[in-house]
């Protein structure tokens, strides 16, 4: 057992913890999740991908339940857990609601069991007396409850304001759901220190769901994580005999579903598994250094913060409310020379314990460093804010021109047209942020939350504004549903014998417009060769060289592209048979 200072790095009055209404924490929370949630078409790929194996689930039944597939075509990689509770909620509500809209539900879900993870275990690990700031001479130190609820709310907050995850946490794709499961496995530890047998069970189950989301690559992180947390000079050492019922646990649940699903499927299985295989390897030398370029940005802000944490709390850093959650970052930097190909399915791993890490910063941060997260808030935010709004103005009155042009660019085919009741309420939002920059110009407040706050209420505003003032732009530049609709009506034109839709082959169709047409117009691809229509996806530049195949004897029904798309373009080809 580790022993400790007794004096810490952290110093703080109680007048700076005054709490942050629950209400205004759970409005922002709200507002940062279902903003760009609704509204709107699938996107390409991971975003559709999830919604269609879910359809597919739902449609098909059987062993779909089991086997994650896109139509007819297994999907053999991840796992089941996204597309199990997916089409749960559109079983339920999807009556109501409808299937895309119902699909989102499961996403807020995610994301309220990581919140609600993040807030909690940084609750208890806060309480601890480990992490208490420094006795006061006089007295006025803040309780440890309050001290607790200041740092779980900046975890949370801080979570919020990390850029990298923003759009990532709006998908209907797996990214949401194994976020929630390294929060919940980082929790589960934070509750074994007082209450072992809860936490093992926690632990136990998100093992298990970091599994059936993502298979190895999801549970290498996390697996890896609590043997690091279990270090013998750390606080979770004497009850590390708890630990082998969790991994039971997990055993229990991953094996309730892998054997069903071998006996249903080997050859499917067989797939999976070596795609899990090729998942973890010797990276190529630029791959290999891709996280270098892309972490500094993806996990801003909380990355300085961290380091900072880690720097300040370096003689307590086997204390529990440091060691456990740089744990969860040292298995996913363990892992992340291993893996075959890197990328923000597994940075975002690093979102969770690195905002528990850097609300840890902030009671040891002096007030000019303070004053400094409030004053790049500001203006960071500010200038985001105004840049939405010119970007608006480029885009339907074009001014200023040239930004017109740019985004004309993006939008080929695009015609612009305003909703005005979008203009309002971006005013009302914008409105909101300038109060937010008066309450910490005028009323210079002295509460520790404020920096986080102005940060993660500067993203949520400034991606509110975008929502409502470019979604139909977006919508149109990443959505497949024009060109779905466009195959669908060409299919349709095509006589058939016996009533029946006309069979479709695809060749060379990638995973997302795949998905997209299923999702959209129910369109599946048969593997029989004697189908004498073919889907293909070409290349502008290779129909223009003659390259595209299907040369001779091929009629081309129709031609297409989606949205906006300057390079790929579709083909729908009658082919000769045998």
């Amino acid at each position: 057992m580790s022993t400790y200072r007794p004096s810490t790095p952290a110093r703080l009055t109680a007048p700076a913890t005054v709490k942050l209404p629950r209400l205004i924490l759970g409005l922002l929370a709200l507002a940062y999740i279902v903003a760009g949630l609704f509204g709107r078409d699938p996107w390409k790929t991971d975003d559709v991908v999830g919604l269609a194996m879910m359809l597919s689930a739902l449609n098909d039944g059987g062993t779909s339940w089991l086997l994650p597939h896109v139509g007819p075509m297994g999907l053999t990689q991840d796992g089941p857990l996204l597309m199990w509770t997916g089409a749960g909620f559109i079983r339920v509500f999807g009556h109501w609601l409808g299937e895309i809209t119902a699909s989102r539900l499961n996403t807020i879900f995610w994301f309220a069991v990581t919140l609600v993870s993040v807030w909690y275990g940084t609750y208890l690990l806060g309480r601890r007396h480990e992490a208490q700031p420094l006795a006061l001479p006089f007295g006025g130190e803040p309780t440890e409850k309050d001290y607790g609820r200041l740092l779980a709310d900046a975890s949370v907050l801080l979570t919020l304001a990390t850029v990298g995850i923003l759009l990532r946490v709006h998908e209907t794709s797996v990214l949401p759901v194994i976020i929630a499961c390294q929060a919940l496995a980082m929790c589960a530890l934070a509750r074994m220190l007082d209450k072992p047998i809860l936490g093992a069970l926690m632990l136990g189950l998100a093992l298990a769901g970091a599994f059936l989301t993502r298979a190895w690559p999801g549970l290498a992180p996390v697996l890896l994580a609590v043997p690091i947390a279990f270090h013998p000079r750390s606080a979770l050492w004497p009850v590390r005999k708890w630990l082998g019922v969790s991994l039971i646990l997990a055993a229990v649940l991953i094996l309730a579903w892998w054997i069903p699903a071998h006996r249903a499927d080997a050859q499917w299985t067989s797939a999976w598994a070596h795609w899990n295989r090729l998942s973890f390897g010797l990276p190529d030398f630029p791959i290999a250094l891709r996280p270098l370029r892309d972490l500094p940005w993806f996990l801003w802000p909380v990355w300085p913060l961290a380091g900072l944490a880690l720097w300040q709390w370096r003689r307590w850093m086997t204390a529990p409310h440091i060691w456990i959650p740089l744990a969860f970052a040292l298995g996913l930097i363990l892992v992340l020379p291993l893996m075959d190909e890197t990328g923000e399915p597994e940075y975002v791993l690093l979102v969770t314990p690195l905002s528990v890490l850097a609300a840890f910063a902030l009671p040891t941060m002096r007030r000019a460093v303070v004053n400094t997260i409030d004053w790049f808030a500001l203006m960071c935010f500010s200038v985001t804010v105004a840049c939405v709004w010119v970007g608006w103005f480029a885009l339907h009155f074009g001014v200023p021109h040239q930004i017109q042009l740019n985004i004309q660019r993006l939008t080929t085919g695009y015609t612009p047209h305003i909703a005005w009741w979008t203009v309002i309420v971006s005013g009302v939002v914008t409105l909101l942020w300038a109060a937010l920059v008066y309450w910490r110009l005028r009323l210079h407040p002295g509460v520790l939350w404020r920096g986080v706050m102005l940060c993660a209420a500067g993203i949520t505003i400034t991606w509110i504004l975008l929502v409502l003032l470019w979604m139909p732009s977006v919508d149109y530049v990443r959505s497949y549903r024009p060109m779905s609709g466009a195959i669908h009506q060409a299919l349709a034109q095509i006589p058939t014998k016996n009533g029946q839709p006309a069979c479709v082959r695809a060749q060379g169709l990638a995973l997302g417009p795949r998905a997209s047409l299923y999702v959209f117009d129910g369109l599946s691809f048969t593997y029989d060769s004697n189908c004498p229509y073919v889907l293909q996806q070409t290349t502008l530049e290779q129909l223009e060289n003659g390259s595209a195949g299907y040369s001779d004897g091929a009629t081309v029904l129709w031609t297409g592209s989606r949205g906006a798309d300057r390079y790929d373009r579709y083909r729908l080809l009658r082919v000769p048979t045998k």
